[in-house]
C-alpha cells in the first residue's frame, strides 16, 4: 500500500519545492510554529467577529451580553497580532483572552438554547424554533479561533527550530507529561481530531437549517450537509487509526476546504444578486446569506489538515 503519511508526501514533492516543504512538516511537526498561528488565530477571529457583529445587529443588540463577543473578537485579535512579535504576549495575552473568548462562547450558547426555549412552543417545536430561532451552534464557532489562541500560546517559537526543539523534547518527554507538552511537541492530532469533529458537526448543522429556511432552493446547498458526515467519519476514525489519518483525513479535510471556498463564492453572489446589490452592499450583507458562514465551515477542514500533519500524542 502506498504511503501518504505527511512526510513521504513532502519526500514526493518536486524538487523544487521538496525542500522547503519538509521544512515547514519539521516546524509543524516539532511544534515550532507559534508566530504563523498567532497570525492565523488573528486573521479567524477577524472573521468569526464580523459574523457576530452583524448577527448581532440584526438582533438590535437587544442583550447587552450581545457585544461582549464583539469586543473580545477585537482583543484576540490584536492579542494574535502581538503574539507575532513577543512570545511573552503569546504566552499572556494570547493566551489568557483565549480562554475568555472560549468561555464567552460557551456562555453564549446557553443564551441561544434559552433564546429557542422562549420562542413559541420552545423545545415542543423544535425544528421549527431552532431554525427560527438564534442559531444556536454559533457561538460554539465562535471559539474556533480562540482554541486556535490556546493552541498558539503553547507552542515554540519558529526560531527554536532545529536540533535544540527536539532536545527539549526528548528531555521533557522523560518528565512527568500533560497535554501543554504535547502541544509544545506537536504531538497532538487526536486532540485536534476532536475539536475538528465538534466543529464540523455543529457547522454542518448550522448549515443545515441555514439552507433549510431558504428550502435549499439550489442543488449545491446539499453539499455541506452530505460532506458533514463524511469529515465526523475522517475525523472520528483518525483518533483511532493512523492509517485513516495518513489516507481519508487528509481528503476529507481537502474536500471541506474546498466546499467552504465554493460556499463563500455562492454567497457573495447570493447578496450580489439582491435588490440594490454592490450600490446597498451594507444592507445585503446583513440581510443577504451569511457570508462568513462558508469561511468558518472551511476552517473545519482546515484544522482536520493540520491534524494530519501532527504527529500523535506521545
Amino acid at each position: 500500500m502506498m504511503d501518504t503519511s505527511p512526510r513521504a508526501i513532502a519526500r514526493a514533492l518536486p524538487g523544487w519545492v521538496r525542500e522547503p516543504g519538509m521544512t515547514v512538516l519539521d516546524h509543524i511537526q516539532q511544534g515550532t510554529f507559534q508566530r504563523s498561528m498567532a497570525l492565523l488565530v488573528a486573521g479567524t477571529s477577524v472573521v468569526s467577529g464580523l459574523e457576530v457583529a452583524y448577527e448581532h445587529y440584526k438582533g438590535s443588540y437587544s442583550n447587552p451580553v450581545m457585544y461582549t463577543p464583539v469586543v473580545l473578537s477585537g482583543i484576540l485579535t490584536f492579542a494574535g497580532m502581538a503574539a507575532f512579535f513577543s512570545e511573552r504576549a503569546a504566552r499572556t495575552w494570547l493566551r489568557w483572552s483565549s480562554y475568555a473568548t472560549l468561555v464567552d462562547g460557551v456562555i453564549g450558547f446557553g443564551f441561544h438554547v434559552r433564546g429557542v426555549a422562549r420562542k413559541p412552543g420552545g423545545w415542543s417545536l423544535p425544528i421549527t424554533n431552532i431554525v427560527m430561532g438564534p442559531p444556536i451552534f454559533a457561538p460554539l464557532l465562535f471559539g474556533t479561533s480562540a482554541y486556535l489562541g490556546v493552541i498558539a500560546s503553547y507552542l515554540q517559537r519558529e526560531e527554536d527550530y532545529g536540533p535544540a526543539a527536539r532536545a527539549i523534547g526528548t528531555v521533557r518527554s522523560l518528565a512527568r507529561r500533560d497535554f501543554r507538552e504535547d502541544i509544545r511537541e506537536g504531538r497532538f492530532q487526536r486532540h485536534l481530531c476532536a475539536v475538528a469533529a465538534v466543529g464540523t458537526l455543529a457547522s454542518g448543522l448550522e448549515s443545515w437549517y441555514s439552507h433549510y429556511k431558504d428550502n435549499f432552493k439550489y442543488g449545491v446547498q446539499w453539499s455541506p450537509i452530505v460532506m458533514t458526515p463524511v469529515m465526523l467519519a475522517a475525523t472520528l476514525g483518525a483518533r483511532m487509526s493512523k492509517r485513516i489519518a495518513n489516507t481519508f483525513l487528509p481528503v476529507a479535510s481537502g474536500l471541506l476546504m474546498l466546499n467552504g471556498t465554493v460556499g463563500t463564492g455562492y454567497h457573495l453572489r447570493g447578496i450580489l444578486a439582491r435588490p440594490g446589490g454592490k450600490k446597498k452592499a451594507i444592507y445585503n450583507v446583513l440581510y443577504g446569506p451569511p457570508v462568513f458562514a462558508p469561511m468558518l465551515f472551511a476552517a473545519c477542514g482546515l484544522l482536520g489538515a493540520l491534524a494530519y500533519l501532527m504527529r500523535r500524542e506521545a
